[in-house]
């Protein structure tokens, strides 16, 4: 018979937990939060002290019910929800919905699903921290002041359907400002010579410097035909060779930000499958005999700690893996980045005896993915820095300067397991050069104009945008994925080959938000904003006091919005062709999942079409019908014939109209690779850099 009830948000958790703590103690699941405000009005009363009203989330009746028929039969009830500002309130909503004593050590933390982790907590249970309560509760009350004034003046003036708020705004506006660099960017023009040299037998790359020893531009076609011309003859000269030994430490442990942003790099992850797989792996995975496990510490923080028996276990399995030389004789002093919480460690594996390769069996695909990327970090993180020796070369012909860079790994430290992901996919390589001394000679095989246009900022990626949210001091962990899915739901962006695009809609709202709200698209407020709830959490601020001071100045900008805004009418352009079912014109509409075409005559006639985009290409199979741009259920562009299903031409690259050079075949398409487009055959093993 049980004699303790503990409560926790999830059944996976509960199984987890339940199997450790033994039969005293039956562990039951919340299923998240309980109460919440109400869906069909604000539910903050702004006259009386912005008090909450809380009601029973619509669905979750019987859960209580049955939480509180289990609470009766215990002699105590203790709250395991997450350790975090959200566990805190689910935590401190349970005890009131229950009527459990708010003076009562009922509250377990753990950082890890772990036997000992979990036994330990319960050694030391405590009080509801209510400072972690109020800063969540200040977060939701805001948002929801937020959101439920803004959007109705939204809804009154431009559609029904749309939102706005805090974080999510500052996103959209950092995604709209790199959209108008990207369209106001005008290309300049620049040149590089690459020239092939050998020496003995041996043959290097070297790079135009400059002349006579100053680094000089190549902005025009003439200024190479200038330095091509003072070169006299093919013998260059080595004027100097410097060679160093370089230190590259390893990457830090993975925080929330830096695991999406590597999970989408190496992985391909959005940013809510990072979190949802990572939520799998912590809350526990059935490891055959072993039971449920929890294989990965808390996925939300903002810090780089690790503790010291984490450290001394990683020793450990370092030594005995991979031998002596490859432990780090330093520990590591990682400082977390400003606004840190710290509040628990970095994501690492919970478990060393449960490496990747053992388990694999025991984890689907994505899981063992983001797993394996998680174990090897950690494990790097804490191992002996990698040592290069790199060779610069500076040579010289009529005093036109090339310079040849190299470098060869001496000792691979952690790169043995892990190097971390960058944005433009580019990794560091070896680039062996052969041996030279100061005075030789070498000959020039090859030397290469290439013309270059300098490129617009990149759009941003998921995981550069998270990237920028971080550094600019927006958000916390718990709220990039869902900031960025709110976004694309809302039909505001786009993914257009993985880099965000705003669309009309998202423009509009923008624009709106810009000019009767413009502090909720500061960025200087916003962040200040997140550093009040920060000192709500640490005790240092009223969490009422911090909403009063937002609120009085924002109550009046609603009011002077509604009163002066104008109705913007989107109007539905027109598409083109004819309805085939009553003959008049189809109209482009905005919908809650982007345009789509539908019939002029509605109520009347409800014919509505997908907008498909043709891209000037027959088809290569039956060569009658003509390729489309389409979209799969995940949102992800594809081609095929418009005669499908009579033909059943696919293909997730763009085909080209021209036959392959090589063997004349209509089977050319253009691959996106992360360094510009590759055109290639399909039917021969022809490959071409595509011209822009």
């Amino acid at each position: 018979m049980a004699d303790y009830l503990v409560i926790v948000e999830s059944p996976a958790k509960a199984k987890t937990i339940e199997k450790y703590l033994g039969k005293k103690y039956k562990v039951r699941a919340s299923m998240g939060h309980l109460r919440d405000l109400p869906k069909s009005t604000m539910g903050v009363d702004t006259e009386n002290n912005y008090e909450p009203r809380y009601i029973t989330i619509r669905g979750k009746g019987s859960t209580l019910k049955e939480l509180k028929q289990a609470a009766k039969k215990m002699k105590k009830v203790y709250l395991a929800a997450d350790p975090d500002r959200e566990g805190e309130a689910i935590a401190w909503h349970l005890a009131n919905s229950l009527n459990l004593d708010l003076n009562d050590d009922l509250r377990v933390v753990f950082n890890e699903i772990t036997r000992d982790a979990v036994k330990d907590s319960f050694k030391h249970p405590r009080k509801l921290d209510m400072d972690l309560v109020d800063a969540q509760q200040a977060r939701r009350i805001l948002d929801r002041l937020v959101g439920y004034n803004i959007s109705p003046v939204l809804w009154k003036k431009v559609k029904k359907g749309l939102s706005a708020g805090r974080v999510q705004s500052i996103a959209l506006k950092l995604i709209i400002e790199r959209e108008k660099e990207v369209n106001s960017f005008t290309p300049e023009e620049y040149w590089s010579i690459d020239g092939q040299f050998i020496k003995g037998k041996k043959q290097f790359q070297a790079n135009f410097y400059g002349v006579n020893g100053k680094k000089t531009d190549l902005p025009t076609s003439e200024s190479v035909k200038a330095v091509v011309e003072q070169l006299n003859g093919k013998d260059f000269t080595v004027d100097k060779v410097t060679k160093k030994e370089r230190k590259r430490n390893p990457a830090a442990p993975f925080t929330t930000s830096s695991l999406q942003q590597e999970a989408a790099r190496k992985l391909n992850f959005k940013t809510r499958k990072t979190m949802m797989i990572a939520q799998q792996l912590y809350e526990g995975i059935a490891i055959g005999r072993a039971g449920t496990v929890g294989l990965i510490t808390y996925m939300r923080t903002d810090s780089t700690r690790i503790s010291e028996t984490a450290v001394a276990a990683a020793k450990d399995y370092i030594g005995e893996t991979y031998g002596a030389e490859y432990l780090r004789t330093a520990d590591r002093k990682d400082k977390n980045k400003k606004g840190a919480q710290d509040a628990h460690e970095a994501v690492r594996p919970s478990r060393l005896d449960k490496a990747p390769a053992d388990i694999k069996k025991y984890l689907s695909r994505d899981q063992f993915r983001l797993y394996k990327l998680i174990w090897e970090r950690f494990i790097a993180s804490q191992m002996a820095p990698a040592v290069l020796d790199t060779m610069r070369v500076d040579l010289s012909n009529n005093n036109v300067n090339f310079r040849a860079n190299g470098s060869k790994i001496k000792f691979n430290g952690f790169m043995k397991v892990y190097v971390e992901g960058t944005d433009d996919g580019s990794d560091e390589k070896e680039n062996i050069l052969p041996d030279m001394t100061t005075g030789d000679t070498v000959q020039s095989l090859n030397v290469d104009p290439r013309q270059h246009f300098t490129q617009p900022p990149p759009r941003f990626t998921e995981a550069r945008l998270v990237k920028t949210l971080e550094e600019i001091g927006i958000g916390r962990p718990s709220t990039y994925a869902p900031t960025l899915d709110t976004i694309q739901r809302r039909n505001y962006v786009t993914l257009d080959n993985k880099r965000f695009m705003p669309t009309e809609l998202g423009e509009i709202v923008y624009a709106l938000v810009a000019e009767y709200f413009p502090e909720i698209i500061d960025v200087t407020f916003t962040a200040n904003m997140e550093e009040k709830l920060d000192a709500v959490e640490h005790g240092k601020m009223e969490w009422k006091k911090v909403i009063d001071e937002f609120y009085r100045p924002f109550e009046k900008e609603v009011q002077k919005a509604e009163a002066e805004m104008e109705k913007i009418v989107i109007e539905d352009e027109p598409a083109g062709i004819d309805c085939e079912l009553c003959g008049k014109p189809m109209v482009i509409k905005m919908g809650r999942y982007g345009k789509f075409m539908a019939c002029s005559g509605f109520p009347d006639c409800r014919n509505t079409k997908a907008i498909v985009k043709e891209i000037g290409v027959m088809c290569p199979d039956c060569k009658e019908g003509h390729v489309i741009e389409r979209k799969s259920k995940k949102n992800r562009l594809f081609y095929g014939c418009d005669k499908y299903p009579e033909c059943e031409y696919v293909s997730w690259d763009r085909p080209i109209e021209r036959p392959c050079p090589k063997c004349d075949k209509h089977t050319l398409v253009v691959k996106k690779l992360k360094k510009g487009n590759q055109i290639t055959c399909t039917a021969c093993d022809y490959k071409e850099e595509e011209q822009k």
